[in-house]
């Protein structure tokens, strides 16, 4: 195992040793850290064996998973076994690396004896499709012993001491009982479909690991059902392959005391949901769609979820209108022309006569790049004529490697009817579209 820190004596390195709980030190009590929201998903540091790494924050999890290493992470592992793993997904159980007796450490929050599975085939390629690297995501593991608060809008995460800990006091927020079942979070909820159904209670998965709104289980004993209007999509990547499903919305939410009008939810079928229907009394899940716009405190410890309502409760809810699954599509060389101004003096009267003129020089520099790696069929990108492959040169007149792919996401949520244009390389030949952002449900 790798040295944990100089300031450590041996002593409490033999201690540490000794434990599999994360635990604070040098008398803290709590640890802010911040992070990004990329596609609603929690990013945030974290170090193993003391190389400092990006993972997603989700409560979908059970254990500490990598799925994004490469030769250069330099990344040393103790004790490992190879094993199969399973989720979501219709495909079959992956191989990983199991690694015990690893050190976790989010600042001044250290986790020593923790187990890591690694993932060999890294079938997600989620750091493409969200265009920063991600080398792994966490859960439970981490959340069993800690207490934290998530500030979505000011993208801060603050990690608490259980035995210290004070519960907010505040007369708007709402605290709801968290059931743990096979150490994932569950919470009571209540749906309505369309409007002229019923209010139905369910029991929701709280899943910081999606980006979604909601997921919910069609056939489940609530007698879920699908509304009417929807479009059949991929909706995302499990441990076991692809997810498939229909994108609606539903009429409302109320979590405890608050309503949440129209959100879009997504219906799961039956295959790519298989494992997680084993849990009788789930009938979907509650994400980062939702979960975002309020202050969220996880209390694994004490079995308790507080939201406090955020600005951003009543904005509508918007699928990606355009059609479009961009990702990330490594660096590429840019040309970028540069004016240097040059001072030119002529005669004695320096100051009646200074000229300043520039010369052009040019600068290469590696910039993202971005291609289409999916076309929903009949959607406004698919009627428009892009395909597959097509490389994005420009949006909206600004060129492709000036946005973040977190800023693509967003621009194809934004409004309806909104004008979208898109050059494109397509092999040797540029190509330009233009659609409109429709929202199909």
């Amino acid at each position: 195992m790798n040295r944990i820190l100089l300031f450590i004596s041996l002593f409490f390195i033999t201690f540490l040793q000794s434990q599999s709980k994360f635990q604070f030190f040098r008398n803290s009590e709590k640890e802010e850290v911040g992070f990004k929201l990329i596609n609603n998903l929690i990013v945030f540091p974290l170090s193993i064996n003391g190389k400092e790494l990006s993972f997603i924050l989700d409560t979908g999890v059970r254990k500490t998973i990598l799925f994004n290493l490469t030769n250069k992470e330099n990344l040393v592992l103790n004790n490992t076994e190879k094993v199969f793993i399973r989720g979501l997904g219709i495909g079959n159980p992956v191989e990983a690396i199991l690694s015990k007796r690893n050190e976790i450490r989010i600042k001044n929050i250290f986790g020593t004896n923790q187990e890591v599975y690694v993932i060999l085939d890294d079938a997600f390629k989620l750091s493409s499709k969200m265009g920063t690297t991600i080398h792994g995501i966490t859960g439970y593991d981490l959340l069993k012993d800690v207490i934290v608060k998530v500030n979505y809008e000011t993208k801060k995460l603050t990690f608490y001491k259980p035995e210290t800990y004070q519960e907010p006091k505040c007369r708007s927020c709402e605290k709801l009982d968290i059931e743990l079942y096979n150490n994932k979070p569950y919470i009571n909820l209540q749906i309505r479909t369309e409007k002229t159904s019923e209010e139905i209670p369910v029991k929701m998965l709280i899943d910081s690991g999606g980006s979604d709104a909601l997921w919910l289980f069609e056939g489940t004993e609530k007698d879920i059902k699908c509304p009417e209007k929807y479009f059949i999509d991929i909706l995302g990547e499990g441990l076991s392959g692809t997810i498939y499903g229909k994108r609606s919305r539903v009429e409302n939410v109320a979590i405890g005391k608050y309503m949440v009008e129209k959100p879009t939810a997504s219906f799961l079928d039956s295959l790519s949901t298989f494992n997680a229907r084993k849990y009788k009394k789930r009938n979907g899940s509650i994400g980062g769609g939702i979960l975002k716009r309020f202050k969220v405190w996880i209390d694994y410890p004490n079995k308790r979820l507080i939201l406090k309502k955020a600005t951003s409760l009543k904005k509508g809810f918007y699928y990606n209108m355009s059609g479009l699954h961009v990702v990330y599509n490594g660096l590429e060389l840019i040309k970028e022309e540069m004016n240097i101004p040059r001072k030119s003096h002529y005669g004695d009267d320096v100051s009646s006569n200074n000229v300043i003129s520039f010369v052009t020089s040019y600068t290469y520099k590696f910039k993202p790049s971005y291609k289409v790696e999916r076309v929903v069929e009949d959607s406004p990108a698919d009627k428009a004529g892009i395909e597959v492959g097509d490389i994005i040169k420009k949006i909206n007149g600004k060129n492709a490697h000036e946005y973040t792919l977190e800023h693509i996401t967003d621009l194809f949520q934004t409004k309806p009817n909104k004008k979208i244009t898109l050059v494109v390389e397509r092999g040797v030949v540029e190509l330009k579209y233009k659609f409109k952002l429709e929202q199909r449900i």
